[in-house]
């Protein structure tokens, strides 16, 4: 069972709002990337921010690899065998890119590295080490783990200002 988790902790400094919320017609852009999950997972989630699910760990302010050790733990807490993540900015996906990185944990796409799926079984080492990775790289940690880099197909949509959000 993969749990999908949309990663929503960050500071939303470029966009100047919590993007996370920030909406894409009708539809949140957190809702969005759950929807990009739901088909690959058994259910989803939100790490971070105001409407998280569960905390990063070991605490807030962690970036990425501190939402993705949130994820690990609380997966591994509810007996799923991997995490698929998504950074709340992706609301689109590339065809089949999804799909690909559901058939192998672990994975992740060196064009956006916090789309990956990770199991279980890395959450304590990652827990463990996550201060060691320089700048907290999640490219870095997945490569350290040996994920299988799976390149996107095509162009992947992210949101970082107002103005990114309006070419959607």
């Amino acid at each position: 069972m993969i749990l999908g988790v949309v990663l929503a902790g960050g500071r939303s400094s470029r966009f100047g709002s919590n993007k996370a919320e920030a909406l894409l017609g009708d539809r949140a852009l957190m809702d969005h990337a759950r929807a990009v999950l739901a088909p690959h997972v058994a259910d989803t989630m939100i790490v971070g921010g105001a409407s998280g699910d569960m905390p990063d760990l070991p605490r807030a302010d962690m970036g990425p690899l501190g939402g993705i050790a949130g994820a690990l733990d609380r997966a591994a807490t509810l007996g799923y065998a991997s995490v698929m993540t998504i950074a709340c900015d992706m609301p689109r996906l590339p065809e089949g890119l999804v799909a690909a990185l559901a058939r192998r944990a672990p994975s992740f796409c060196p064009d956006a590295p916090v789309l990956g799926h990770w199991p279980v079984e890395v959450g304590p080492a990652l827990l463990a080490e996550i201060e060691s990775f320089p700048n907290r790289s999640v490219r870095r940690w997945a490569l350290a783990i040996g994920a299988l880099p799976i390149a996107s197909p095509g162009v992947i949509p992210n949101v970082n200002t107002p103005a990114d959000l309006a070419t959607l």
